[in-house]
């Protein structure tokens, strides 16, 4: 008798866990289902397997479950080919120290936001409910917004179907006012947002492109509002020149592959003179 198929196997229920992990210090049992559409027996399962290979840690006491060391191991292992997160980590460095607040460095991953990096500057008021692993619909944020508003909008349109239903966990942020924000970030340039997601907090966001004029990850400064409004044009041009730096960064392995490419070519072609010479 053939097995029954399932819409969802084994190992994509365990890398939804691993997931909805990865945004939280810890969680318990009930909240982990519910992030990831599963039951709690299902789920329990999973994570005593996790668990055992070293994937998942459980504090018996508070009965909540946290991603494990060897978890920290992938991440430290796939940290190591993380080129954008590489060369945005000086810029995240240099805009906290100028900017004094929260800096972030996000990517995309499918209809979501990922923060994959952060650096919080010295004004004491931070932005500490943005962390590493942090995960939001695209739109909701200044730097998933970048993210977002920088893409085809044939795709943007798909992308915005795939997560309305997932606004509603933000009062303030409605389809409407999604779209109304793409169209003015692009006119600016950059994207802002005020006291939309977290009361009193904003954020100010530009996308890192590729060549292809894809984002393909965005640096945001996070900070109360009132920081933002008042600086809003200095922040913006940091960003700008940070998101330069980095573009440049990215454009001098290709550099150099054509001109190493160039100076094969030359070679051959002194060869063959070389030749010519020779046997006449």
């Amino acid at each position: 008798m053939p097995p029954r198929s399932s819409p969802i196997n084994a190992v994509q229920k365990a890398c939804r866990i691993l997931s909805s992990l990865s945004g939280a210090e810890s969680a318990r049992l009930t909240e982990i289902a519910t992030a990831t559409s599963l039951n709690k027996a299902t789920a329990l399962r999973i994570l005593d397997t996790l668990a055992k290979e070293g994937f998942v840690s459980r504090d018996e006491s508070a009965k909540t479950w946290a991603l494990g060391e060897e978890a920290y191991i992938l991440a430290a292992a796939a940290s190591r080919g993380d080129m954008v997160r590489t060369q945005a980590r000086p810029s995240l460095m240099r805009l906290a120290a100028t900017s004094q607040d929260t800096v972030l460095l996000s990517i995309r991953r499918g209809t979501q936001s990922v923060c994959v990096d952060r650096e919080i500057g010295d004004y004491p008021i931070r932005a500490n409910y943005l962390d590493i692993g942090v995960r939001r619909p695209l739109g909701v944020g200044a730097g998933s917004l970048a993210l977002l508003a920088w893409l085809p909008d044939p795709e943007i349109e798909a992308i915005l179907q795939l997560v309305k239903s997932q606004l509603s966990r933000y009062p303030k942020v409605t389809l409407r006012w999604v779209q109304d924000e793409i169209q003015r970030s692009r006119e600016r340039g950059y994207t802002l947002i005020l006291d939309r997601i977290v009361e009193r907090m904003g954020g100010v966001g530009v996308p890192i492109l590729a060549g292809d004029g894809r984002p393909i990850a965005a640096l945001s400064i996070a900070a109360l509002s009132e920081r933002i409004s008042a600086r809003l044009e200095i922040l913006a041009g940091a960003l700008r020149k940070e998101v330069e730096i980095i573009a440049n960064l990215r454009q001098e392995p290709q550099r150099r592959d054509a001109d190493s490419a160039e100076d094969t070519d030359t070679g051959k072609k002194k060869a063959r003179a070389t030749a010519k010479r020779a046997a006449r």
